[in-house]
């Protein structure tokens, strides 16, 4: 059930791997277990109750010194459970790039 969410192949941790999510400005962070991963997303259940955290954007941390981490977005959710899309650097400079073309053409 739910697997025809996922596109691409996917990686699955038979006992998930410790993991953290932190607010992009540093304001709130929470445990939580990787259960699955692909080049686009990932499976996360979350430690605590995920309500009234700011889920749009967020980083999920990798590791303890926090220099593996990826920019997420939240995908789905399911009880203790999220699913997020991974947001490329790319796509920032592309938005980045539209807002410079039009004010060089104002």
């Amino acid at each position: 059930m739910g697997m025809e969410r996922h596109k691409g192949e996917r990686v699955t941790f038979e006992r998930g791997y410790s993991a953290q999510m932190m607010g992009i400005d540093g304001t709130w962070r929470r445990e939580c277990t990787l259960e699955d991963v692909s080049e686009i997303g990932a499976k996360l259940t979350v430690e605590g109750s995920i309500e009234g955290l700011h889920l749009k954007e967020f980083f999920l941390l990798l590791s303890s010194t926090g220099l593996a981490y990826r920019r997420c977005e939240l995908a789905w959710v399911n009880g203790d459970q999220i699913g997020v899309n991974f947001l490329k650097q790319n796509d920032k400079k592309r938005k980045t790039g539209r807002q410079n073309s039009a004010t060089a053409d104002a």
